[in-house]
């Protein structure tokens, strides 16, 4: 039995006439530095397990860590980016757990002395409006390895056989952001957290500090929710929601605990404080563990390393290396284009965005790079089951197709057939013209015999041409485009029709 099936779930309208949600979302990021956060192993997504690994992040007895200074920059430029006050002085802490992915069985993190703290970042919600979430901290640490428990029908750990572990990913730096708790969004909170967590993925992108693959694990948002009784000054007992791995899954989490816990709180229950796995399957919600609290961890401050102290100088140096905010960019673009705010939408919601831009940088024009993404790319993308960014194809490669179409050397028939070539792995788009032999016919002479040929098939309609009825030269023209395997220009056939009929 799902959890979907045994929870109790109050209607949406029902929660929000009792209930005022309180949500605190927080997001892990790994940096997608070359080596790991307090040693040289590499940090490669995908690589073979335990082949990423040393005794500094297997934790071997007399084994010292060493602080990655690139991580540092990064953790430093995304609290700038998020408004916060970048911390002076700041020393690491061992959070003490017993995981058994975590060699060590204590986690390098940051406890009192974040490197970030209080700032904002402003989103925009559907509607156009904007909502502002306050951050509370962003901290650096180091990621934990990753189970696979094998056996079981949900691959988590009740029910499976064993486990296999693999260390790889500890190690790995780790930004983590918090939020300070988002009050009065009502109805619409979970539209803010699913905006929050899209904004904050296009800042971080667009500050190239982490491929932000949520599918991947590089970014992952644990979702705190509470309610409060209608008028009460308390926070309700919550719920962490954790891992959850698409912007959509965000909204959907929040939603369905908003449900249940209202509908525990109405039966006269309490809400347990626990971790809560998200089912991507049915959008449920169901029990982890006991959450922890920070007493719990028995942090201290770790022997090992120097404090992180950034000087003025190099902050303000890091501060210069900010590029233009996503949704300034964006605001710049849609002007520049002169699209509406619904079609801006409906290329961020695609992934198409930088996308398309990229496509205009190599040099199409940015209507017809937006119709090849938004559209047949697209389709593509959804067919293989795959992000847009992920088709083997780029932009550089649509903008030689557009090109190739402006140039009269094909049609748009035959230029989905050289983006179908190129997705295919056949090659660069002048390649695959070539392979295929799909360039425009621009020989009149066989144009012509091929015009002929259809005239002479077809005598009733090369006579109402004749008498003037101009509209009849499709059929010709769909003759000939379909004896040519359609590599002729249509204008050109329809006028060859035109001046043979004349």
């Amino acid at each position: 039995m799902t959890a979907a099936m045994s929870d109790d779930l109050l209607a949406y309208d029902d929660v929000l006439a009792k209930f005022e949600p309180v949500m605190g979302m927080e997001v892990h990021v790994e940096l997608h530095t070359a080596t790991k956060m307090f040693c040289g192993c590499p940090t490669t997504f995908g690589a073979e397990p335990n082949t990423q690994v040393c005794p500094v992040c297997l934790g071997m007895p007399g084994s010292l860590p060493v602080v990655n200074k690139a991580a540092v920059e990064s953790a430093i430029r995304i609290g700038l980016a998020l408004n916060c006050s970048i911390t002076p002085w700041g020393r690491f802490a061992r959070k003490n757990y017993f995981y058994p992915d975590q060699p060590k069985n204590y986690q390098i993190s940051q406890y009192d002395e974040p490197i970030a703290t209080n700032g904002y970042l402003d989103v925009v919600l559907d509607d156009g409006t904007t909502w502002r979430v306050e951050i509370e901290r962003a901290h650096m640490e180091e990621d934990t390895g990753k189970s696979l428990h094998v056996g079981g029908a949900t691959g988590r750990i009740h029910g499976a056989s064993h486990s296999l572990l693999d260390y790889n990913r500890a190690g790995v730096p780790l930004v983590e952001i918090v939020t300070k708790p988002i009050v009065g969004a009502g109805e619409r909170a979970p539209e803010v957290a699913r905006a929050y967590v899209t904004a904050l993925r296009d800042l971080l992108k667009s500050l190239d500090v982490s491929d932000v693959r949520m599918d991947q694990g590089s970014m992952r948002c644990d979702a705190n929710l509470s309610l409060n009784p209608i008028g009460a000054s308390e926070f309700g007992t919550r719920t962490e929601t954790k891992n959850v791995n698409s912007l959509k899954s965000v909204e959907v989490a929040v939603r369905y605990e908003m449900r249940r816990q209202a509908a525990v709180l109405v039966a006269g229950g309490e809400v347990i404080q626990e971790t809560r796995h998200f089912q991507e399957g049915d959008g449920s919600t169901s029990p982890g563990r006991r959450k922890e609290t920070a007493e719990d961890y028995r942090y201290f401050p770790e022997p090992d390393l120097e404090p992180v102290a950034p000087s003025a100088e190099w902050i303000e140096e890091l501060r210069g290396t900010l590029p233009e905010l996503p949704w300034l960019r964006r605001a710049r673009i849609q002007k520049e284009w002169g699209v509406s705010d619904e079609e801006m939408r409906d290329l961020v919601n695609a992934g198409a965005l930088d996308l398309v831009i990229a496509t205009t940088e190599a040099g199409a024009p940015a209507s017809e790079a937006r119709s090849w993404w938004v559209a047949y790319l697209t389709q593509q993308a959804n067919t293989r089951e795959v992000e847009l960014a992920d088709l083997p194809i780029t932009p550089e490669q649509v903008a030689k197709v557009i090109a190739l179409v402006a140039d009269g050397k094909l049609t748009n028939k035959l230029a989905r057939q050289v983006v179908d070539g190129v997705l295919a792995g056949e090659g660069e788009p002048e390649q695959v013209v070539a392979a295929r032999g799909l360039e425009v016919v621009r020989d009149d002479s066989a144009l012509q015999a091929a015009v002929d040929a259809a005239l002479a098939a077809n005598p009733d309609i090369a006579d109402k041409i004749r008498s003037g009825k101009v509209q009849a030269a499709g059929k010709i023209v769909g003759d000939v485009m379909k004896a040519t395997r359609g590599q002729a220009d249509p204008a050109r056939v329809k006028e060859l029709v035109i001046a043979a009929c004349s």
